[in-house]
């Protein structure tokens, strides 16, 4: 919990690009202690590389897109969440194309991946964004805020006017258990109207009831259904780690969002960032400071 963390050894996951519909690779490879998280473009010229960042972040349109002078890397947040959850520092994450794998629409694989390989302490101390007042960011009505909280909760809400989705909450505290246990293999979701719009224009090729749950007019076309009744809300969760992962530093907080999607999460994210007199950086250790144990109900060895 106190120092920085990275893999053992390099990890693959391989899948198809859910834009491109073309194979694509997707590699973990350890990073020394304070480098962050870095995507590499190993199949352009001098394998150019992009830190995870919001200020990085150029689309959030149904996803995540980084992007660099003359590259991009787009629907990262689905691997990222894991590194959220699993709290990896350093990372390296090498592609081999523009897109990442969408494997079966979860974090699932990535998370697997990085298991198997386990994690390593490193030799320096992990800073923490810990929040110390609450930092709010709406558009209409939908919301995204975060208050003081010792360690990482989610509440997310959704609100949609379908008949197998309608109003769902998750209220959650996150770690590498129950991330595992409750979000990882949370499916994205989405309309076929929507797909079929989507590939007359030439994306979403990929697309398919392997890699999503499809929803028509009346309910889920899968035919084996859902995972859990609410694996909605549970995919909206996966997506606001992936996110917060672009704040660049773990956060000791509770995230609460309604109706909130990727562009309200890079706002928050960014308003964060710019709000440096809401939060502190924080090392936890033996010497924590006595105002971060009045905030945080915490002592060194306690609960």
């Amino acid at each position: 919990m106190f120092l920085q963390k990275t893999i053992r050894k390099r990890t693959e996951v391989r899948g198809i690009g859910i834009h491109s519909g073309n194979p694509c690779t997707l590699s973990f490879r350890p990073a020394p202690p304070d480098t962050g998280v870095y995507f590499v473009r190993a199949d352009l010229p001098g394998r150019p590389a992009l830190r995870v960042s919001a200020r990085a972040v150029e689309a959030t349109t149904l996803q995540t897109t980084i992007a660099g002078a003359n590259f991009s890397v787009a629907t990262i947040e689905h691997c990222l969440c894991a590194l959220s959850a699993l709290r990896i520092d350093n990372l390296f994450i090498e592609l081999d194309g523009p897109e990442i794998p969408i494997c079966d629409g979860s974090a699932r694989d990535f998370c697997e991946a990085l298991l198997k390989v386990g994690m390593v302490e490193q030799d320096q101390p992990r800073k923490y964004c810990y929040i110390t007042e609450p930092i709010y960011f709406s558009e209409g009505d939908k919301h995204a805020y975060v208050v003081p909280y010792h360690g990482l909760r989610l509440t997310v809400t959704i609100d949609f006017p379908h008949p197998a989705i309608g109003k769902q909450k998750l209220d959650l505290d996150i770690n590498e258990h129950t991330f595992s246990r409750e979000l990882a293999a949370a499916r994205t979701f989405g309309f076929v109207r929507d797909v079929e719009t989507l590939q007359a224009r030439g994306l979403a090729k990929g697309a398919s009831l392997a890699n999503a749950i499809g929803l028509d007019e009346k309910g889920v076309v899968n035919p084996e259904g859902l995972r859990w009744p609410d694996e909605f809300v549970r995919h909206k969760g996966l997506d606001a780690l992936g996110d917060l992962t672009t704040l660049e530093m773990p956060l000791m907080g509770h995230v609460i969002l309604y109706k909130a999607g990727h562009d309200l999460m890079n706002k928050l994210v960014r308003k964060i960032m710019d709000t440096p007199q809401s939060f502190r950086h924080v090392e936890l250790g033996a010497d924590v400071s006595a105002e971060v144990r009045r905030y945080a109900g915490w002592t060194p060895g306690g609960a």
